[in-house]
């Protein structure tokens, strides 16, 4: 999974926490249920789901990523890897 978006970063909290910093005033804390493993690279921005149960690593994806769904105006968030998406046009101010 990639964030996307200027101050979007997501660490490791121990082994069992995740912690997404997604432009809210607060950070968002995930706990990772058991059986499943989140990797994040050193430049915060990408993380590798992993586990035994492919219906559980796909849950919790989709859990990652609802909090910060990519916006389609400025295409910030959390997406899925390779995940292509249509950039929105904004107001265009009618005359």
């Amino acid at each position: 999974m990639d964030i996307v978006g200027i101050g979007y970063r997501a660490e490791m909290k121990g082994k069992a926490m995740v912690v997404f910093t997604l432009g809210y005033s607060h950070p968002i804390e995930y706990p990772l249920p058991l059986g499943i493993e989140v990797g994040v690279d050193p430049k915060q921005t990408h993380l590798t789901v992993t586990g035994i149960d492919r219906q559980k690593v796909g849950q919790v994806a989709a859990e990652i990523a609802q909090p910060a769904s990519t916006d389609p105006y400025k295409n910030k968030g959390v997406r899925y890897m390779g995940e292509r998406l249509k950039k929105k046009v904004g107001k265009t101010g009618a005359k």
